[in-house]
């Protein structure tokens, strides 16, 4: 990559599911093994935003939704990657404390569910959800990763601030289907996400007559390496080298003008 030498090889397989997320937990966890039963060992496969519970815009069937039933689909999608022998984020409502929380699993082979909760929630979501108030990264194979969720793609001080604590690649997990977003901006964001920060970026989204954010691939420099059409389900399957990842614009930015700092959950004045 132009800017900065480039490190050893670091390569690893990605698979983007674009498939529904039914407010149905067995039809979901259904699709969720089929999809995995397409994957080889070492892949890393990347799921929309509420695929394990359901998720929609209108929000009311979680009147209904069964914590148990929620937790028992985590243990069994756990359960399958590590079988398979892959890594996968996935998206899901979880049970937090007295309500739910919109959360982001990384299923690894070899360790418990690393959990990330959405900290800038929809307008829809903020009479129904507990706000995260962590941004965190996980390990993938040894490579540093990090998830961010559908609206908070506006948000790119938070891109910034898990690409400087050493994610190599954002899995961007989102339920993007609204008529009233403008073709094209979504699209537009997750190239600025990719380029600014100089990290991959791997969108999956659910599929959908106004699907208006992309399930696609976009590497270090805003180049968009893979993409699925829009309105129907499909996988995208693409080797990507982590190592093309770089900090060569980040390094030059004037902290002394403007800074993007992380004071932690217990700061009444932190994120």
């Amino acid at each position: 990559m132009r800017g900065y030498d480039k490190i050893a090889f670091v390569l690893l397989n990605i698979l983007i599911a674009q498939i529904p997320a039914a407010w149905d937990v067995s039809t979901n966890l259904s699709a969720f093994r089929t999809v995995l039963d397409d994957t080889r060992p070492g892949d890393l496969v990347v799921f929309p935003e509420g695929l394990l519970s359901g998720y929609g815009e209108d929000l009311s069937p979680m009147d209904t939704l069964d914590p148990g039933e929620v937790t028992e689909a985590v243990r069994r999608a756990a359960a399958l990657a590590a079988e398979r022998q892959v890594d996968v984020f996935v998206g899901t409502l979880l049970p937090a404390g007295s309500g739910w929380a919109n959360a982001a699993l990384h299923l690894a082979p070899d360790r418990d569910p690393w959990i990330y909760h959405k900290i800038n929630l929809a307008m829809n979501e903020r009479d129904r959800l507990q706000p995260g108030k962590t941004l965190t990264t996980t390990r993938v194979r040894g490579t540093t990763g990090a998830v961010q969720l559908c609206r908070e793609i506006r948000f790119p001080e938070q891109w910034q601030h898990l690409a400087s604590s050493g994610a190599r690649f954002f899995a961007y997990l989102t339920n993007a289907a609204n008529p009233r977003e403008p073709r094209g901006v979504w699209r537009s964001h997750l190239i600025s996400r990719a380029a600014e920060n100089q990290r991959f970026v791997l969108s999956a989204n659910i599929p959908h007559p106004d699907q208006h954010c992309p399930s696609m691939i976009v590497d270090p420099r805003g180049e968009v390496l893979a993409e699925l059409p829009p309105g129907t389900p499909g996988l995208l399957r693409h080797t990507i080298d982590v190592a093309e990842s770089g900090d060569w614009y980040l390094g030059q930015r004037r902290q002394d003008v403007v800074a993007v700092t992380y004071r932690g959950p217990d700061d009444p004045a932190g994120m």
